[in-house]
């Protein structure tokens, strides 16, 4: 009867919305034996009640247990190994054995401060890196919930903007800010002209290459490029990159005459914005030249041409 009571208590509290690293790797059994010979103190009376909650104090609502149990990827197993390693040896002195409540906190309080320097040591992981992707190096374990917690971000990235010029060399780079797995597959998509996510995408290429290259960018090469990272049959991650860029105007091959109403084509290309104004043409540059020299030399024409009238009188 006593052994079906402690039983229950075990249970109740394993269902109670409170729970820690203590919990989610010690066995409920194992917990009835560390309590059976719990003595308060103060009415010399054994009370399993009162040890489970010494157990829920000390372990469920002390945060640096808690925080000490926020491994990285698979390092839940060494949690268990060093909580056993505290845990255990307690129940095999207890079991069986009758102990004060001040024994029992002691001894608990010891463990839990040894699970907590011992469990600081394990790796940490940088965590998640917004905005986007599957990101299980990122998962840490959670003692609350007894499972990783993981990004929770949505795997479609925000579409960047790539600005390129015509007939030049133009690049994508498939990056992310987190770790990748070591086997994945990446493929490439591309919808022609519009900026999207949800669009017509046509796959462009399939293999490791996370670099996309146009080696002359054109106006065919307009609109969104998609990079899909996949693990297995698993996707991580999809990235959008749109392309956009600025031309001159279009014209027939051997047209050398200037297109004054160009049809479709890139933007036109504007000159970066500058504290000094742009260099003027030739033509230009010449024009200044001439009327700067002329308007300086006028007065000295004028006197020259007097001398010249002059000395053009006295020789008559």
């Amino acid at each position: 009867m006593c052994t079906s009571a402690l039983w229950l208590v075990c249970v109740s509290l394993l269902l109670s919305p409170s729970r820690s690293c203590f919990q989610c790797f010690v066995e409920s059994s194992v917990s009835s034996r560390l309590c059976s010979g719990h003595i308060l103190t103060e009415h010399n009376v054994i009370n399993v009640d009162a040890c489970f909650r010494k157990l829920e104090r000390i372990f469920n609502n002390d945060k640096r247990v808690i925080e000490a149990g926020r491994v990285g990827k698979g390092y839940d197993k060494q949690l268990k190994d060093i909580l056993d390693s505290q845990i255990l040896p307690v129940v095999e002195e207890f079991d069986t054995k009758k102990n004060k409540d001040t024994v029992y906190e002691e001894r608990l309080q010891t463990a839990a401060d040894n699970f907590i320097s011992a469990a600081s040591k394990l790796p940490r992981v940088t965590g998640c890196f917004p905005p986007c992707g599957f990101q299980s190096s990122g998962s840490v374990y959670n003692c609350v919930t007894c499972k990783y917690d993981s990004c929770e971000f949505p795997l479609d990235c925000p579409v960047k903007d790539v600005k390129v010029m015509e007939s030049s060399r133009s690049q994508v780079r498939c990056e992310v800010p987190f770790t990748l797995p070591d086997d994945i597959e990446v493929i490439w998509r591309f919808a022609e002209e519009v900026k999207t996510q949800q669009g017509q995408f046509k796959e462009l290429t399939a293999g490791v290459d996370r670099l996309y290259s146009i080696p002359s960018t054109s106006l065919h090469h307009q609109g969104t490029y998609q990079c899909e990272i996949y693990s297995g049959q698993h996707s991580i991650v999809r990235l959008y990159y749109y392309l956009t860029g600025c031309g001159g105007p279009h014209r027939a091959a051997g047209d050398i005459r200037p297109v004054s109403a160009p049809r479709r084509a890139f933007t036109p290309c504007t000159r970066w914005s500058s504290p000094l104004p742009p260099p003027p043409s030739l033509a230009t540059a010449s024009h200044r030249l001439f009327n700067f020299c002329a308007s300086a030399a006028l007065p000295l024409s004028g006197g020259s041409l007097f001398v010249i009238t002059t000395r053009a009188n006295q020789s008559h």
